[in-house]
């Protein structure tokens, strides 16, 4: 006998429209960059288990951004936000922890949810920890990190921060563009030597956010190198899609 096909269910009613893109909800902020993004890594598309949307905002490098202050850029980033979200993005994101700077003006300037850096996760991986351990950071830079970047994402101003800027590749490749190709293992020394320094100078340390959105393909080898808990920009976005598009559980 042959199999009977599936029934399909007719589609009723009217479809809503006034969007150019549908069926993906987030959009993302990227710098612009020539460096590689290999998986893992934010601005990878690969990287997601569920579709993004992309805007390079021009003329916003790594430099500007996490060395300059993003001085001079928000009109760009409020510019490019307002694209995604007229394009059908439901919430936006960026692709540096440093824009936490931006993050009060642009939830404002577009009206949708807004999750400008991982270091928004600090306070609740504090809430997890138990009493007597702390959050720490692993940045890309740890020199310019400012008390004002801390502030903007809900981040305790004395909290342990180790960056990368004293590396061998991570932070000349990524921030200073010396070169488009970046040796994978020696960036990944440099994140697990951040991470090592960290929890040698705070042994309260209990678990580690990672700043940097690049940071994400290392987080495995940094977790088992000190043995803690580590959140990063993937951790954060899965959580805040999740809210976007929850999910439908079959009936019993």
């Amino acid at each position: 006998m042959t199999p009977s096909l599936p029934a399909i269910s007719p589609r009723r009613g009217t479809a809503k429209g006034g969007k150019a893109v549908y069926g993906v909800p987030l959009g993302i902020l990227m710098l612009e960059a020539r460096f590689p993004r290999i998986p893992g890594d934010m601005g990878n598309g690969t990287t997601w288990p569920f579709p993004v949307m992309y805007r390079v905002v021009r003329g916003a490098s790594p430099e500007k951004v996490v060395l300059n202050g993003a001085d001079g850029l928000l009109q760009d980033f409020l510019v490019a936000a307002a694209d995604l979200v007229r394009l059908g993005a439901e919430a936006i994101t960026t692709n540096c922890g440093f824009l936490s700077l931006f993050q009060k003006e642009l939830a404002a300037h577009v009206g949708v949810p807004v999750a400008t850096s991982s270091l928004m996760q600090v306070p609740w991986v504090q809430a997890m920890l138990p009493p007597g351990k702390r959050v720490g950071i692993v940045t890309v830079s740890g020199s310019t990190l400012t008390p004002r970047h801390l502030e903007a994402a809900g981040v305790p101003l004395d909290i342990p921060v180790a960056g990368t800027e004293n590396g061998r590749e991570f932070f000349r490749v990524l921030i200073k563009a010396e070169k488009d190709d970046m040796d994978v293992d020696l960036a990944e020394q440099d994140i697990l030597d951040a991470g090592r320094d960290l929890v040698a100078r705070h042994p309260e340390v209990g678990a580690i956010v990672l700043e940097c959105t690049n940071m994400p393909p290392y987080a495995a080898a940094l977790r088992r190198e000190v043995g803690l808990p580590v959140y990063d920009i993937y951790s954060m976005v899965n959580y805040f899609h999740a809210g976007l598009r929850p999910r439908v559980f079959d009936a019993p």
